[in-house]
């Protein structure tokens, strides 16, 4: 007996003292002391995503004495492991190309111009194995004077539609660097790989295209044939109005106002109102009033066809039509809308 409690005392000294000493052993979910961070920002498709660590001013002096100002040691722009920056699609940062991907963010500090350099080895310890042949593309930028920020972080400013401003901030000083994204170029590359897919079975997935296209007049023989793609599929008020749009963009008037003609055939109150609404955005009340009329001959019980009749009168300062059309629409109201046409009654009503 006594033997065995001995040899159980000897193994367990032994397997006490392994786990003491082997690095398995050790706790890693404890907080770091310069904690991780990660900022997203979305330009147009594409996705810039910066993960870092953020450490503390903590009352040291940091700029020219915890991170040199030589230009020559590179300091690996936060904490720990390296800071990474990803885009989904290609980029341009300050004017230099960049393909999609994960670069480590390596910063070299002078008390005037920095260099930032993006290396394609983005799994190395910090700035310790840094490479310059393995950079992708390096920058000159200059810093900025800032409000204390204690913690360093990374953020967006800028932002547009094909481009944002990045930058680190730290003690008083703010480090931007510019990116720019060819928007149009990588949607439409998108759009033609999204229809190869099942978009690509539907009226809808031709027409979303088509519509992007027009939205950001890229009026071409691409875009007219997806539009033509849709109405093949399935023809409605919404491809046949975005055909005639695209058609008048194209400057052929009489082909736009055919296409026209057969979307009001085919279109519901709703689609009506809506094209009403559209035409008076586009300072054209009389044909908006026509739309509206025709609206309100084809759904007479509605109270809503009145309502934007009356209101379109009211643009065109036809007060006389506007009150008859309001009082039409009041009587037919639901009771959660009539207070608001009382409203517009007396403020006609009240102005003659």
């Amino acid at each position: 007996m006594k033997r065995s409690i001995i040899l159980f005392f000897v193994a367990g000294f032994f397997m006490v003292s392994f786990y003491a000493t082997s690095g398995q052993a050790q706790l890693k979910n404890l907080p770091r002391v310069s904690p991780a961070a990660s900022v997203v920002q979305r330009v147009g498709i594409t996705d810039i995503t910066i993960d870092y660590h953020r450490p503390a001013v903590k009352d040291r002096e940091v700029w020219g004495k915890l991170v040199p100002y030589n230009g020559r040691i590179p300091w690996r722009a936060g904490a720990n492991d390296n800071t990474t920056i990803t885009f989904n699609h290609d980029v341009t940062i300050e004017k230099q190309q960049v393909p999609a991907g994960t670069y480590g963010v390596h910063m070299k500090p002078t008390e005037g111009e920095w260099t930032i350099s993006f290396s394609k080895n983005y799994t190395s310890w910090g700035s310790y194995f840094y490479k310059p042949e393995e950079d992708a593309v390096s920058i000159a930028v200059t810093p900025q004077k800032a409000e204390h920020t204690e913690w360093l972080n990374y953020g967006f400013e800028g932002l547009t539609e094909n481009s944002t401003v990045a930058y680190l901030r730290w003690e008083k000083l703010k480090v931007p660097f510019k990116i720019e994204v060819d928007v149009h170029e990588i949607v439409l590359g998108s759009i033609r790989n999204e229809l190869r897919t099942s978009p690509g079975f539907t009226w809808r997935g031709f027409y979303d295209a088509a519509r992007y296209c027009l939205r950001n007049d890229i009026i071409n023989e691409e875009t007219m044939a997806w539009i033509d793609q849709s109405i093949s599929r399935k023809k409605n008020f919404n491809n046949l109005q975005v055909k005639s749009q695209l058609l008048a963009k194209a400057e052929k008037s009489t082909e736009s106002k055919n296409y026209m003609k057969q979307a009001v055939e085919m279109a519901n109150r709703n689609q009506l109102n809506r094209y009403g609404y559209q035409l008076l955005g586009e300072d054209k009340a009389d044909k908006a009033i026509t739309i509206f009329k025709l609206n309100v001959k084809r759904h007479p019980k509605e109270w809503k066809v009145y309502d934007s009749l009356a209101d379109a009168y009211e643009r065109k300062e036809n007060s006389k039509r506007a009150v008859k059309n309001y009082k039409k629409a009041l009587s037919m109201a639901p009771d959660n809308q009539k207070e608001r046409i009382q409203n517009a009654l007396a403020q006609i009503e009240g102005t003659n």
